[in-house]
Order: structure tokens, then sequence, then C-alpha cells
């Protein structure tokens, strides 16, 4: 027999390191199995009447500030109060006194025009910007210093030329007029140029050009193509698409295009003043 020693270090060696007993132990019948508790049939109750739930109430429209959006009354004032005014200082002060337009409310000045009312050639932007809201003229920031080299280089000046916007109030942030805001002011900006009646309207930029011909092309498609913008009375002027001097401190390389156009400008001038 070895001896017991000697034995125990061979498990060890063996990496025995549990005892067992001399007998078996059936390790899964020590442990019971777990039984789901029985429970008893459900019980059965009387049906009660069934409650009537209270009808969902629907919600409170939210109220809108009058003053945020045009609707068609303040639309149809517009349209009566620009076909009332007979001169260019009338317009004005119609429109200084019209509060259809929520622009006004946070405009500083309205910017009406600049130039000379009595030009053969009206040039038309968008809407004011931060210069142009703080002295009430369109036309006097950086994009203005550029439209006043651009017109010198066709021999033109501020004294020459009548200058006008779609939108006389600068909207917050420069942000672009929405499509109701450009129509309150539709009426206003039509009359301005009905009687300023010039021989020739240059726009500046997308908005207006669409403003005025009704177009669905952007910019880039529409200028240097001679469109035509109807008045009220039914008279047809000429209107030169061109891209905007904004567009243009922005993107030089497109001074080229525009260059073309105001040639085209002044080759046509000079046909219509002959």
């Amino acid at each position: 027999m070895p001896d017991l020693r000697e034995l125990l270090h061979f498990y060890a060696e063996a990496g025995v390191d549990t005892p067992l007993g001399d007998e078996q132990v059936d390790r899964f019948a020590a442990v019971e199995p777990v039984r789901a508790p029985v429970q008893a049939p459900p019980t059965r109750t009387a049906p009660q009447p069934e409650r009537s739930r209270p009808e969902p109430q629907a919600a409170a429209a939210p109220v809108l500030n009058k003053t945020s959006v045009p609707d068609d009354t303040k639309i149809a004032l517009a349209r009566q109060l620009a076909s009332s005014a007979t001169t260019l200082e009338q317009l004005r002060e119609q429109l200084a006194a019209f509060d259809g337009c929520n622009l006004k409310f946070t405009a500083k000045n309205l910017v009406f025009a600049d130039g000379n009312p009595n030009a053969p050639i009206m040039f038309i932007g968008e809407a004011p910007g931060r210069e142009e809201d703080l002295e009430g003229v369109p036309f006097i920031g950086r994009s203005g210093q550029l439209l006043d080299r651009m017109l010198a280089a066709i021999g033109l000046d501020r004294t020459g030329v009548y200058i006008a916007n779609t939108i006389p109030w600068r909207p917050p942030g420069n942000r672009t007029p929405t499509p109701l805001e450009t129509e309150i002011c539709r009426p206003f900006f039509e009359r301005q140029i009905e009687l300023a009646n010039p021989k020739l309207l240059v726009a500046l930029g997308g908005p207006a050009a669409k403003a005025l011909t009704h177009a669905p092309e952007g910019i880039l498609r529409l200028r240097g193509n001679w469109k035509t913008h109807r008045t009220a009375a039914g008279i047809d002027i000429p209107v030169m698409p061109t891209l905007h001097p904004a567009y243009l401190l922005r993107n030089a390389a497109q001074k080229r295009f525009a260059w073309r156009d105001f040639i085209a400008v002044k080759m046509q001038l000079r046909t219509l003043t002959q």
C-alpha cells in the first residue's frame, strides 16, 4: 500500500483539490424542482354597465398676431390705397401710413426710392439691407456702392436713374421676404412703376425679376434675356433681369455677365430715348 502522504502528493500534482466522500452524491436529486403555483380559476362576475367616456375636447386654436401674416383683407386694402395715389409723393404717404405688412413693425425706416423719378430707366431690387434701413435710402451699402460703379461704367449716375425695391421695409436679419409679404407690397411697387412711367426696367436679382415678370426660372437663366412687365393700365415695359450687386460681391467671377447685361441696357436705352 502506498503511503498516505505520497497518495495525497500524487493527487495534488494531478490537480485534485476537492476531497470526495466514499459514496456518490446525486446532485440533481438533492435539488427539489420548483413548481409553478396553481392558480384558482377566475370567478365570473356579472357584467358591469359600460360607463360613457367623456369626449376629448379639441385643442384650442393658437391665437395669431394680426400683424404677423397679411390676409386677403389687407391685400385688398393695399390695392385700394395704392390705386388712389395719383403722385409718387402721395404713394409714399399712403405706404408710410399702411400697417398691413408685418415688416413695418421691425424696420427702422421706410425705404421708398432714390434718384430721379423722371428718369427713363428704373432699377428695382428686392428689399433694403441694414444700411438702407438706417438711412431710409435704397442701395447705399456695399452693394449700392458697387451699383454706382456699374452705373458709371455705362455713363449713368443716380441723377439719371430711379431706384426702388419690391419690399420697402427691411426683413429682420436680412432674411428673404415671404411670398405673402411680397404680395402685400405688390400693389405699391406696381403703382410706383406706373407713376414713374419709365421706358425701361432693370430687375436686380431673382426675387425682383420674378416679382416683375412672373417668370419661374432662376436668375442665372433669366439674366441677359429681355422680359416684359405689364402695368395695370396695360402698358408693356421692357425688363432686363440681371444679377444683384450683393451677389456679385460674393461671386466676383460673375461680374462679366452683369457687364454684358448693362451693355445691353445701355444699347436699349439709347434706342428708346432717340
